[in-house]
């Protein structure tokens, strides 16, 4: 082999990350790090979007039920929703959790509930036990859905933030998409719905064990006033020829414990309001755009429109979501996050203004199945360019490092609240007033949203976390 040489300097280029020069050692870091995080955002959209109204009605009808009271709509809609309240109450507990024991360690902890909720659906004889493994499957989730974009920003460097911080909203697809597979067999084998359930147990338990050696993120710890232990995360992370820049910059903006930890009052004082309300808007739009409704009942919208295939509609829709998340992953540095999000609203009010016509323009009715299928997609398609990834991603660069855990746990909580309201009253508002209106309701939502975002959301892109927040407070 010959005599060791020294080990090789490699120059990302193809992250354009300019600054940063890292060895294998640390790249292997940066890669577990994103390997724990692609295998938990795989389980967790597994364990979530798994249950679709098709599979529920199957699993209910295996499972003894009251007759009188337990209905197969009734149970569908409790069954959604009450992993959507366990979500709301996890994001919300989460922002705390993380300020107080660190990300790293929350997430070892959130593991518990993921695990446990996963096992209890698995082994379900009743309907029950069924909600209860649901509602604490989704606090693990509304947990994780604060914490996830809260380390991913901090841990990343800049010049590639926006790239990485979409590599959760990648697997959540890719995890939707294998979903709508995983569910094939079932109709050949009644009972593999508790193997889908059961095997989310796994990853939750690696979820652990990974979390157990990723770095703690740099930021959290100087807040801390632990310096020596922030200096170690940030060498493990970047390199040692980045700590003396990264801490100067830690030390320019001021997160140090000089300041007291931010209460969740302080979230509504006039120094932080403005920006946390962008940031409880962005996820609202997202909400009240449809996305939710669109792929919880994608099955039912495309059998009454006359598509009978539900699993190659569905893996139509999964298939636009990954493919719209990858292409946003690439522009996410070059375009901006602003362009971005009012690019997809665009997007997204086009196309769900094609599906109020599709179904109530005579002259379009012999089309009318094949234009739900194409609004659908293209629906989806325009989210995942930017109303999927980019709030997550853009809420924890615009708020200040002393609110910045509770305030991306309030702005989740936001979009939990009104993704429980819509997964149980959707249908009801749709036997109401049609499909049709429906749609031109959520059209009108993403109007709303380009309007909101073209006069109230900054760009980011290209900026150092720090760099942001003197910003924003010099404007403030």
């Amino acid at each position: 082999m010959g005599a060791c040489k020294p080990r090789p300097q490699l120059t990302l280029k193809i992250f354009h990350w300019r600054r940063f020069k890292l060895n294998p050692q640390d790249m292997l870091c940066h890669m577990l790090v994103l390997l724990v995080w692609g295998l938990f955002c795989l389980v967790i959209i597994l364990v979530w979007s798994m249950v679709r109204l098709n599979i529920l009605r199957r699993i209910l009808e295996l499972l003894k039920m009251p007759s009188y009271r337990w209905t197969s709509a009734y149970c569908s809609g409790w069954v959604v929703s009450t992993s959507l309240a366990g979500a709301t109450l996890g994001s919300f507990t989460g922002g705390s959790l993380a300020d107080k024991f660190g990300r790293t360690r929350t997430f070892i902890l959130d593991a518990a509930p993921l695990a446990v909720g996963a096992f209890l659906s698995a082994t379900a004889q009743d309907i029950r036990t069924m909600i209860i493994g649901r509602l604490l499957a989704g606090i693990g989730i509304g947990i994780s859905s604060a914490l996830v974009p809260l380390y991913i920003s901090e841990i990343s460097p800049t010049e590639i933030r926006g790239t990485l911080g979409s590599v959760n909203q990648l697997f959540i697809c890719i995890g939707i998409l294998a979903a709508l597979l995983a569910g094939l067999p079932l109709a050949g084998n009644p009972a593999w719905w508790r193997t889908m359930f059961g095997i989310a147990v796994v990853p939750s338990i690696l979820l652990a064990v990974g979390m157990a050696f990723s770095p703690e993120s740099p930021r959290w710890l100087f807040q801390q006033g632990k310096v020596i232990q922030a200096e170690s995360a940030v060498k493990r992370l970047y390199g040692k020829e980045m700590v003396t820049e990264i801490m100067y910059d830690l030390r320019a903006s001021g997160q140090s414990s000089s300041e007291t930890e931010a209460g969740w009052f302080d979230l509504f004082s006039k120094r932080y309001w403005k920006v946390v309300s962008v940031g409880a808007a962005l996820f609202l739009f997202q909400q009240l755009a449809g996305i939710n409704a669109v792929v919880y009942y994608s099955t039912s919208v495309f059998r009454n429109a006359g598509i009978t295939s539900d699993v190659a509609a569905s893996a139509l829709v999964g298939a636009a979501n990954v493919f719209g998340t990858m292409v946003a992953s690439s522009l996410m540095d070059k375009q901006g996050r602003k362009s971005l999000l009012m690019t997809s609203f665009s997007g997204m009010g086009a196309s769900m203004l094609l599906l109020a016509l599709s179904f109530t323009w005579k002259a379009l009715a012999p089309y009318s199945g094949i234009l739900a299928v194409v609004g659908t997609v293209l629906y989806v398609l325009s989210f995942a360019l930017g109303a999927g990834p980019v709030p997550a991603l853009l809420l924890p660069e615009i708020f200040a490092s002393r609110i910045r855990a509770k305030a991306v746990a309030l702005s989740l909580g936001m979009h939990w609240v009104s993704n429980f309201f819509i997964g149980l009253y959707f249908l009801s508002v749709v036997n109401k007033f049609g499909i049709s209106n429906v749609y031109l309701g959520f059209a009108s939502v993403c109007v709303l949203a380009v309007l909101y975002i073209a006069g109230n959301v900054v760009e980011t892109k290209g900026r150092s976390l720090e760099e942001i927040e003197r910003e924003l407070s010099v404007a403030e």
